[in-house]
């Protein structure tokens, strides 16, 4: 028991070649849930086919560039399909009032101290002199596909880091549904209760009683 035939970690072995003592994993095994078949679902992007896969690595930065400029121009005609070719444009499940819930408490916590709680982008952070991300009532957000919104949670964008590593895919997906939520809280047409009042029904209006 007092000598172990194991190794420690970062602990080199002269057993193997390369003098390392952990072992990198066997080519093309996936650990056990993880295998992530569903494109669509664990990246936001369109299922392509398997023949354009294999390119993608290489051409994600030139992709990134290109969206970028293309984004700039995009703002001006208002096409945003252009702007993000590759994300896709519904939800890869039937969204529900308790995805919708889940995703408002994952907001609150993950997003709201940037954001705001409204999405206006004045989070408490932001009041404290971090650099304000963009409104979400911006029509470039307002127009972006969910898919868009995903690739910012996993990747990052701007200023704002990647929260892969915080909030799992289905619940990327739950917050994405409460910004669409937000959205269209602050689009809605006018409630009765909210409609300007008539000249029939002011008060200032002429009535029998005051007509002489």
């Amino acid at each position: 028991m007092q000598n172990q035939p194991k190794y420690r970690p970062y602990r080199s072995s002269n057993f193997f070649r390369d003098e390392l003592s952990g072992r990198p994993l066997v080519e093309g095994t996936v650990p056990r849930g993880y295998l992530r078949s569903d494109r669509e679902f664990y990246t936001g992007k369109k299922n392509k086919p398997v023949g354009i896969q294999g390119a993608i690595g290489i051409q994600n930065a030139a992709t990134t560039q290109q969206n970028i400029a293309v984004q700039n121009a995009a703002g001006k005609s208002g096409t945003q399909s252009a702007t993000y070719p590759d994300d896709v444009d519904t939800f890869p499940f039937p969204v529900t009032a308790e995805t919708v819930n889940r995703g408002q408490e994952r907001f609150q916590i993950f997003c709201g101290v940037c954001h705001g709680m409204t999405g206006y982008g004045d989070g408490m952070i932001v009041r404290r002199g971090f650099r304000p991300p963009p409104s979400y009532h911006e029509d470039r957000l307002r127009q972006a596909p969910v898919g868009h919104f995903f690739d910012v949670i996993t990747n990052g964008w701007g200023a704002m880091p990647s929260y892969a590593a915080q909030v799992k895919p289905e619940d990327r997906w739950a917050i994405i549904a409460y910004i669409r939520a937000l959205q269209l809280s602050q689009q809605g047409p006018f409630l009765d209760h909210q409609r300007p009042i008539s000249p029939a029904r002011n008060s200032s209006a002429p009535t029998k009683a005051n007509i002489k």
